[in-house]
């Protein structure tokens, strides 16, 4: 690992007692007003906050820390990932463990709001540093990507409510309409079924839930932490049921999603992966996760591109 410049270095120690000073235990109003300000990006409010750790300061690189900031590629709204509250705050697991990420290593993070298909050329173009956008982790992304996972989980199928399909099973798919957010690994997984299910693939999350509201679709794929969560919100919940297959409790195929970083930039993927593994071990890492509903889906350490060897 390249050295870090000690000028760079002091720096880095500056924001980071600057993050550890404007925030308290229970996040108050102060910081959120600094970040209004154009100050650091903090959790506010009873958002979860932690403290920085100098030891992992040093693993960041050096133009991350002479930047001041690393740039997040978000999908927003994308609940219970991304989406926003109503002072247009970034919340849910992705903008509030991004946060948390930032403030362990010491360094201000921007939340880039970013549409799913173009987070990897974002990252390409240099215009972020990272994506955390709930992002698969597969053997082709890692092509590209090296993947610190956070979630592991299936996908889940809502219909309308009633059922009138009379969906029960990933093949009862067969022959029909899924509405799916374009890019994602569920079309891909939809595909590969090869018994004519016809992937109706759409710009956004919400136009592919649209589509099954519309009777565009017969039914709708996502990962099963946003499936879930859609059908338990749309109209107060009686819009959409979710499919319960008994032989797939965590939802079908589950597979590992995580933050996405350039696969030569080593050092940012170790930086980020030690930071995960401290929020893991101190356990706010969890807390993140079952403030947005989602804490059966946990990893139980941070490590990298599993999605490679995951069934």
């Amino acid at each position: 690992m390249k050295k870090t410049p000690l000028t760079l270095l002091a720096s880095a120690a500056a924001l980071a007692l600057l993050l550890t000073g404007c925030q308290s235990a229970g996040g108050d109003d102060t910081a959120s007003a600094a970040g209004e300000a154009g100050g650091a990006n903090l959790p506010v409010g009873d958002e979860i906050a932690t403290t920085v750790d100098p030891a992992l300061t040093e693993l960041l690189p050096a133009e991350i820390v002479e930047k001041g900031r690393i740039d997040i590629a978000v999908d927003i709204p994308f609940p219970p990932m991304a989406m926003y509250d109503d002072a247009n705050r970034e919340i849910g697991f992705d903008p509030e463990l991004g946060r948390l990420l930032g403030q362990k290593l010491g360094i201000d993070v921007s939340l880039n709001k970013q549409a799913f298909d173009s987070v990897i050329p974002s990252l390409q173009a240099g215009k972020n540093d990272i994506i955390m956008s709930g992002m698969n982790d597969t053997p082709e992304r890692q092509e590209t990507l090296s993947f610190v996972n956070y979630t592991h989980g299936g996908f889940a199928i809502a219909v309308q409510q009633g059922n009138e399909a009379g969906i029960e099973t990933q093949r009862d798919l067969c022959g029909l309409t899924v509405s799916v957010q374009k890019a994602t690994v569920q079309g891909d997984l939809l595909r590969a079924m090869d018994c004519g299910v016809n992937v109706m693939e759409l710009p956004s999350d919400l136009d592919a839930q649209t589509a099954l509201r519309a009777g565009k679709s017969q039914a709708y794929v996502a990962d099963a932490v946003v499936t879930e969560y859609v059908v338990a919100t749309t109209d107060d919940g009686n819009a959409f049921e979710i499919v319960r297959d008994p032989e797939n409790p965590a939802g079908f195929e589950p597979v590992y999603s995580g933050i996405g970083v350039l696969k030569d930039q080593t050092e940012l993927v170790e930086a980020i992966r030690s930071a995960l593994q401290a929020l893991i071990d101190e356990g706010t890492y969890q807390e993140v996760l079952e403030r947005n509903s989602i804490g059966a889906y946990a990893v139980d350490s941070a490590m990298v591109n599993q999605g490679a060897s995951a069934s």
